[in-house]
């Protein structure tokens, strides 16, 4: 049987993300990660020379779904600010696990910013800088109403990855549609 080498390294990428998120960054020892990605840590080291190199697989795995993330927010028949909104509580864990692929990834980026990991700042940043500037262009430039819609999606997002639901998230949702189409007359919300 062939080995596929670009499934095996998404395997040892998911690995150190599910030990990061599981258990923090230490946890996530070379050690580690090949044994969950059940890979020898020589067949780790084909892919990854190191940690250093792992977190660099994370990241581009990160920018990769956050680029498929984008598109698909900047198709969404909702536009943009709804879809953030809508998919900020509605994705992330069914139970204790995080089922969602982008959730997974921000959750070990996260982790390993808090551990002081630059390199996760940076990449998550432009990121969300990303976001903000699709749902501007929605709102009609409006800076700040772009941040406060990505203000409520990150609320969302962070009950929604520790398991609270939101029972009122079609409200919010409307509300949150009610003020894009405001700021698309030109009243500010009011």
């Amino acid at each position: 049987m062939a080995r596929d080498p670009a499934a095996t390294r998404d395997r040892l990428v998911d690995a150190f993300a599910e030990i990061v998120v599981g258990s923090g960054a230490r946890s996530a020892t070379l050690e580690a990660v090949a044994a969950a990605a059940g890979v020898s840590k020589g067949g780790l080291l084909y892919h990854f020379g190191s940690k250093d190199a792992l977190v660099d697989g994370l990241l581009e795995r990160l920018r990769k779904l956050a680029a498929e993330d984008l598109e698909q927010m900047r198709t969404a028949p909702e536009g943009p600010a709804v879809y953030y909104v809508r998919t900020s509580a509605t994705e992330g864990l069914q139970g204790d696990e995080v089922v969602d692929p982008l959730s997974r990834v921000i959750i070990a980026t996260m982790r390993l910013a808090q551990e002081g990991d630059t390199r996760t700042v940076s990449a998550y940043a432009a990121i969300n800088e990303a976001w903000r500037q699709l749902i501007e262009v929605q709102v009609g430039g409006d800076r700040v109403l772009a941040r406060l819609v990505q203000c409520i999606g990150d609320g969302l997002w962070a009950s929604s990855s520790m398991g609270i639901p939101t029972p009122d998230l079609d409200d919010v949702v409307a509300r949150v549609q009610q003020l894009v189409e405001s700021s698309r007359h030109g009243d500010g919300g009011a």
